[in-house]
């Protein structure tokens, strides 16, 4: 009899990915390229569309490379998710955001497990890798796929194994960032760690789901808590005229002990704004109140309204206000060279000068349209930028032409320090 652990060696192992946006495209593109078969499972009929017309929607994904795999059926995609029932492996890819109370919403998560619980049959290894709270796959996934009868561990395996991707980065990829493993029981692991050795370089296999599942959340509050302390140090460097960029330059010339973080007009993306909200809600649940992390949220928070109070700075050196002002930013993504727009600090400072009356416009060579609130603008051509009052870098992408800035615009503010080494009255930095 031909074992999971057989099929997975000899490519032979049906894989299935439920969620195809950031983390589940990627995945299935390198499943499909290294010679699995796999279907993509999503609720979004046009992004299924996109795939089986061999099309790709995400930046780190070229078109050819889901085309080819379409062309060869090793990939394809469906909303129908009685397909579920045969495939050998399914990995769950679903976003995990934050409720408007700071709680975890895992509505999406939820509605996966529904739909797998359906279809599940003996022999299944089924892996969740949506961020989430220690003991999400104990608690809520195992218990809802148990419903049935199969035992996790016994008649299924079950494994979690967070995702970690970054998205525009040519370096760091599906391939070859290495991958965090936990399983239910020993078995569970083991097999996850073979399906995905089977696609990339380096797996990290750990005791348990639990300890897994706080990785995640380890690396990101990291960040979130580090960029939280090094954007106090810019307000703080600013009150005393201290140029903080050149303070974080000099510090990094320290071979130890020293990390450099950079101080922006704020968190955005899925992962480090809200991952911390994730710990912070779980230790509440047992007792424990992280002060630490949620002071770094609260600092990170109050970002965009700090660029808005430099922007008003800025306009008051040429006897203007923000309202009735003509506001223009650069960059609308979360980070340089992406598309992503999700938590992005550019759409609360849009909010903020909205009420305060700005006149907004924006230039993204990577989101051509944006609607948010009460705003539905569209793109800027860069050479079509006159009559602004105040220019504001709020993503560095690289397509954008700094050195012009600094001869178009009568004010910028530089939320990212791209303007470095230009030294004019008009640039306001952090």
């Amino acid at each position: 009899m031909t074992t999971l652990k057989d099929k997975i060696r000899d490519r032979s192992a049906r894989v299935g990915v439920i969620g195809l946006g950031y983390v589940g495209l990627p995945l299935a593109s390198e499943f499909a390229r290294r010679g699995f078969d796999v279907t993509g499972f999503d609720i979004d009929a046009a992004k299924v569309d996109d795939i089986n017309a061999g099309r790709s929607y995400i930046l780190d994904v070229r078109d050819d490379d889901i085309a080819a795999s379409v062309r060869e059926g090793r990939l394809r995609a469906t909303t129908d998710m009685s397909h579920l029932r045969d495939m050998d492996t399914i990995d769950i890819c679903v976003p995990t955001p934050l409720r408007k109370t700071k709680d975890p919403d895992l509505s999406y998560v939820v509605q996966a497990v529904d739909a797998m619980k359906t279809h599940l049959r003996p022999g299944q290894l089924v892996i969740l890798e949506s961020t989430t709270y220690p003991g999400t796959t104990d608690e809520v996934v195992q218990p809802a796929l148990e419903e049935g009868g199969l035992k996790a561990g016994v008649d299924f395996y079950l494994a979690f194994s967070p995702e970690r991707v970054d998205p525009g980065n040519p370096t760091y990829t599906t391939r070859t960032i290495p991958k965090v493993i936990g399983g239910v029981n020993r078995l569970s692991t083991e097999l996850a760690c073979d399906l995905y050795g089977a696609i990339i370089e380096t797996v990290v296999a750990v005791s348990s789901t639990q300890v897994a599942e706080m990785v995640k959340l380890l690396e990101n509050t990291f960040r979130a808590v580090n960029i939280g302390l090094v954007n106090e140090i810019a307000l703080m460097s600013h009150r005393m005229n201290i140029d903080v960029w050149e303070v974080i330059d000099a510090a990094s010339t320290k071979p130890f002990g020293f990390m450099p973080f950079y101080p922006g007009p704020g968190l955005g993306g899925h992962c480090i704004p809200i991952d911390p909200h994730y710990l912070s809600w779980k230790a509440r649940q047992n007792g424990f109140e992280c002060r630490f992390i949620e002071l770094a949220g609260h600092v990170n928070a109050s970002m965009p309204a700090y660029v808005v109070e430099r922007i008003g700075e800025a306009l008051n050196t040429v006897r203007k206000a923000i309202n009735g002002s003509r506001v223009h930013l650069f960059g609308v993504a979360y980070k340089k060279d992406v598309s992503d727009i999700r938590e992005s600090p550019a759409l609360d400072i849009l909010e903020l000068l909205h009420r305060r009356g700005a006149a907004l416009s924006y230039t993204d060579p990577h989101v051509p349209k944006l609607q948010h609130g009460g705003l539905n603008l569209c793109s800027v051509p860069e050479d079509r930028t006159d009559g602004v009052d105040c220019a504001v870098i709020c993503t560095n992408h690289r397509a954008f032409s700094y050195s012009a800035m600094v001869e178009r615009f009568p004010l910028i503010v530089d939320t990212r320090n791209a303007l470095k080494g230009v030294k004019a009255p008009h640039i306001f930095r952090l």
